[in-house]
């Protein structure tokens, strides 16, 4: 049997403690490199060989030729033979590194269909998948012809970053060109879209060789958008096993990955049902674990630690093993998160036998999940509890109106 590979976790933000571990379970070897300011987190020290610390400039990003010379000099000494992006920030860099050192998984133009969203729209696009109406925002021209051909309101979109930021709402052609003169020179890293009301579900899934081996569909009861910008109340549950939605969004999920060319990885994808006509529209996709704490949510509902299955599918990969992966759950499961007046919230009102998971290590926050063989019953507490948070904890910091520059 071939010796365990080592890897090489590439982690911008504090997350993928259970990945690293998973790794090292395996007898891979772990080289982690984080910011420097991430330095006194509680990463999982003991599945760790090796740790490197990266400076950010004022955008957050690290220096990529400094990540190359430095990996260099680390391939001296010891071999790295897969490289692994932990957070959405970090696809890019892990693909450029796999380019420059000639090392498996996916190269710089694959990722840029899980990073960036006008490359994902125009590749669902030319797949048959629906999105909505888009376009860039390169020419005056195209943009003008765009507005007279669709109906708005229409939300310009950072294409890089993740989840709702930067994401600004316009209901006219003034306000529109209003806020694209602020954006300036920066105008080419957004697109437009016509902006669809509706239910948006999210997919979260491992593919490994190519085929989907784990999927599961989840229904936002209150969407990143609105929280981020509106201070709403963070919700989602997931969706009634086998139904109509959860088995179209699955084949959705499928179409896109194989679409995209994604080879193996856990993966987050994003559909809306629009209230106007009952179709469902692609809105993104990534090559990470989905945030806002799904991963926990997602352990309450199947059993299954989806950081440590995705790195147990990296190293069968690595090693061309066969995956298996281990018996699922199929309970209902739901999250609530919320930020809080106080700096520590009490937990204690949220005492219902289903409740299984309290967020308590993140000040002015409060977070629950609660998990039941009956979906019904997870709807009603998430309800319930909604109604207790805003009256008794609930606090609200919606995002600037505009993105800077």
């Amino acid at each position: 049997m071939a010796p365990a590979p080592n890897f090489l976790c590439l982690a911008s933000f504090f997350k993928g403690n259970d990945f690293l571990r998973g790794l090292k379970d395996c007898g891979c070897g772990v080289y982690l490199v984080t910011s420097k300011k991430l330095e006194h987190k509680e990463w999982a020290f003991d599945a760790i060989d090796e740790v490197f610390y990266m400076d950010q400039d004022e955008d957050g990003n690290w220096n990529m030729p400094d990540v190359i010379e430095g990996l260099a000099w680390l391939m001296r000494s010891k071999q790295i033979d897969r490289i692994v992006a932990l957070e959405d920030f970090d696809v890019e860099k892990a693909a450029t590194l796999r380019e420059y050192f000639h090392l498996p998984g996916m190269g710089q133009t694959v990722a840029r269909h899980f990073r960036d969203k006008l490359s994902m729209r125009f590749e669902a696009l030319h797949a048959g998948i629906r999105v909505p109406g888009f376009t860039p925002l390169f020419n005056d021209e195209a943009i003008n012809r765009f507005l007279d051909n669709s109906q708005g309101p229409w939300i310009v979109k950072p294409r890089g970053q993740a989840a709702s930021t930067g994401m600004k709402k316009v209901h006219n052609r003034e306000e529109l060109w209003s806020h694209l003169n602020y954006l300036g020179s920066r105008r080419h890293h957004f697109l437009l879209e016509e902006f669809k009301p509706g239910d948006v579900f999210h997919i979260d899934s491992l593919t490994h060789g190519g085929e989907i081996v784990f999927a599961r569909t989840s229904r936002y009861l209150t969407t990143p958008f609105e929280v981020t910008h509106h201070g709403g109340i963070f919700r989602s549950i997931i969706e009634p096993f086998g139904s109509t939605v959860d088995q179209t969004l699955i084949q959705l999920n499928s179409q896109v990955k194989k679409a995209f060319g994604y080879p193996y990885g856990a993966s987050h994808c994003e559909f809306i049902r629009s209230y106007a006509d009952g179709e469902y529209y692609f809105l993104e996709t990534s090559a990470r674990v989905g945030g806002a704490n799904i991963a926990d949510m997602l352990y309450a509902s199947s059993g299954l630690n989806i950081w440590y299955e995705w790195a147990r599918l990296e190293v069968a990969t690595a090693l061309g093993m066969p995956y298996n992966l281990p018996p699922v759950r199929n309970d209902y499961s739901g999250i609530l998160i919320s930020l809080t007046r106080q700096q520590w919230p009490d937990h204690g009102v949220f005492n219902d036998p289903e409740v299984v998971w309290h967020m308590r290590n993140k000040a002015h926050h409060l977070g629950v999940i609660v998990q039941s063989p009956s979906h019904e019953r997870v709807l009603a507490l998430l309800n319930n509890y909604m109604g207790v948070v805003y009256n008794d904890f609930h606090a609200s910091e919606p995002a600037p109106e505009k993105p800077v520059p």
